[in-house]
């Protein structure tokens, strides 16, 4: 399975395993500092951010592209 995207650094990686991580590495603050997006502002929470990132493509594609660059 590993084989069929080997070029895709979020291959097998979910994006509530990705929000996690950068949240437990930034912070809430942190985040909100490099993204500026509402949900890492007001009241974040993963369930909130998670709902916000999936129907937001723009968005969700900032916090990928920011977990790419801090992680790999």
């Amino acid at each position: 399975m590993s084989d069929e995207q080997p070029n895709n650094p979020l291959h097998g990686i979910t994006l509530e395993q990705v929000l996690k991580r950068l949240q437990e590495h930034y912070g809430w603050d942190g985040l909100a500092q490099r993204i500026n997006i509402n949900c890492f502002k007001s009241d974040p929470s993963i369930k909130s951010s998670l709902k916000f990132l999936r129907k937001t493509q723009w968005a969700r594609d900032k916090v990928e592209a920011l977990y790419i660059s801090t992680f790999s």
